[in-house]
């Protein structure tokens, strides 16, 4: 199946570091040209991705940042809102400002950006919009309030949105990752028995890898998705699929869990 996004205008929040970079880096590969928003940019993004530092809760930023893309590359074609912050703590301790905060950036940003992009995207005739959810946007944690209801409101604003923007040939997904050890969520620093227990609630045994996500995204971004809108789509290695994926290790000829790395050994690439 052949994906063309040559010379693509794709717009990437969050994308530093982690998941966000990797996004970006992959659409560059795919021919894009690629613009990345973040707070605050440690490190140079790979040489043909354009940085712009944008607050994704400040509106004035926002439509600054794409006002900019407009003005260098004419249009925007794909946005994908990837910038969020994980918050936790039990209900009875949380603070309000940290629960604020968490809808601020990872609601409240995706609004923001979705608004500013879609009269662009209605001139070009269509486009793509995906946002980041999760698959605490489904399965309840202890702890989770704040971000599990924020990417909720996520997987329902992707719905609303979809409905809205279809009928100028724009589609609105979401997406939600599994476990992909980021500085965000220190699954890494972990000790092993947690690791263990952890990669035990998924059918398949391995840390997922950014590229993971990216490979969906492409496809998300292009028009062999194109009849594809208003969903939440899980690439979660099954973290989604079944509450307890371990019984079926422990039959009999059950293979063992794969590496921690993220380089699982039945991985046919």
């Amino acid at each position: 199946m052949l994906i063309d996004l040559r010379d693509r205008v794709v717009v990437v929040s969050g994308a530093a570091q982690g998941i966000g970079r990797a996004i970006a880096e992959r659409f560059l590969e795919e021919g894009c040209r690629v613009f990345g928003l973040d707070l605050r940019f440690r490190d140079a993004l790979p040489e043909g991705v354009t940085a712009i530092v944008a607050d994704v809760t400040d509106p004035a930023s926002v439509q600054a940042a794409v006002a900019q893309v407009v003005e260098e590359a004419g249009r925007v074609d794909v946005l994908v809102n990837n910038a969020g912050i994980n918050v936790e703590g039990s209900v009875e301790t949380l603070e309000p400002a940290r629960f604020q905060a968490a809808f601020d950036v990872n609601v409240g940003g995706v609004f923001l950006l979705s608004q500013a992009v879609i009269p662009a995207m209605k001139a070009a005739g269509g486009g793509w919009i995906i946002n980041a959810a999760s698959f605490a946007a489904v399965i309840p944690s202890v702890g989770a309030a704040a971000y599990g209801a924020s990417k909720a409101a996520v997987v329902q604003f992707t719905r609303v949105l979809a409905s809205e923007l279809g009928p100028w040939g724009i589609t609105v997904n979401a997406y939600a990752p599994g476990m992909i050890p980021t500085a965000m969520n220190g699954f890494a620093e972990m000790p092993e028995p947690a690791q263990d227990r952890l990669l035990d609630t998924l059918s398949i045994r391995r840390w997922e890898r950014p590229d993971d996500v990216a490979d969906l995204l492409v496809f998300l971004a292009s028009d062999r998705a194109g009849y594809i809108t208003g969903t939440l789509v899980d690439v979660s290695g099954g973290k989604l699929a079944t509450q307890m994926p371990q019984r079926a290790y422990e039959g009999a000829g059950a293979p063992e869990r794969g590496p921690r790395d993220g380089a699982a050994s039945a991985d046919p690439r």
